[in-house]
């Protein structure tokens, strides 16, 4: 990260550091049509979550990503991770894995992304049209910059006078690629996920991904790098394969068609890192 991203903190211009991906299309909409239905599990029985997307943004909120969708279905398979639970996503984009973890019982969801207009009131758009009353006062959203302060999150979290507050689930789903923000995606993380001596299963983060440019995975899996050297334990839980997002794109399209998801969680006895 530059100087000038570390004194004045994430802004449009200082998120992409590699050169801008060629114009691409502009979708307003995308319907995801749920893969799997616990119909005896269900807390609000759905087969379908409709998308709004912002028009165009330099952000990329303007997709419903594969990863995205590789995410809803894997946090249908695995509600443990969040039933009851408190989560958080970051850059939600759409906010379609946060959504379906409201719609499957979450007890509180926050969905946070850019503090940019479009970005926010585009997913309180989404929540009101897809999450029910009165599960809806369980769902918040806010802007917010990666390795800024989570005080204002946590904030949201219900009292617990037996905890302190916390999320037991971190959403990060097709961030990784913005490479200039690593450091700060983790501090976020650090600050604002639960210890690991509450009840497994243990709080986690789930970061899925693409890598859109392959000539840049290397870069891509820095991530995780610094993750391990953060302390965290990283661990591969998903790969699965879509249509390539763009497939005119140049790079191996098999490469570019593959989602990968990763499990992070954390001891109970590291201290929070003061990068």
């Amino acid at each position: 990260m530059s100087d000038s991203e570390e004194e004045g903190g994430l802004t449009l211009d200082s998120m992409f550091t590699e050169p801008p991906r060629p114009p691409s299309p502009e979708p307003t909409a995308a319907i995801y049509i749920r893969e799997k239905h616990n119909l005896e599990e269900d807390v609000d029985f759905w087969t379908s979550i409709n998308i709004r997307l912002v028009g165009s943004h330099p952000l990329w909120g303007h997709h419903l990503w594969n990863a995205s969708r590789a995410f809803a279905s894997y946090l249908d398979d695995h509600p443990e991770l969040y039933r009851s639970r408190t989560v958080l996503e970051l850059g939600a984009g759409g906010a379609l894995p946060g959504l379906v973890a409201a719609k499957n019982g979450a007890h509180t969801v926050v969905l946070t992304d850019y503090p940019d207009a479009a970005l926010v009131e585009n997913i309180s758009y989404n929540v009101e049209q897809n999450i029910r009353e009165p599960q809806r006062t369980q769902v918040h959203v806010e802007g917010y910059i990666w390795g800024h302060p989570v005080e204002p999150l946590l904030r949201l979290l219900p009292d617990d006078s037996c905890a302190q507050k916390a999320f037991d689930l971190i959403i990060l789903s097709d961030l990784i690629f913005n490479h200039s923000q690593h450091d700060a995606m983790l501090k976020s993380c650090e600050l604002a996920l639960a210890r690991s001596n509450k009840p497994q299963p243990a709080p986690c983060l789930l970061v899925f991904y693409t890598h859109h440019r392959p000539h840049l995975a290397d870069r891509d899996m820095e991530f995780f790098i610094k993750a391990r050297e953060r302390g965290w334990h990283c661990e591969e839980v998903l790969t699965r394969k879509y249509p390539p997002m763009f497939p005119e794109d140049p790079g191996e399209e098999e490469v570019r068609a593959t989602v990968h998801g990763w499990r992070l969680t954390r001891s109970s006895t590291r201290g929070v890192h003061s990068g």
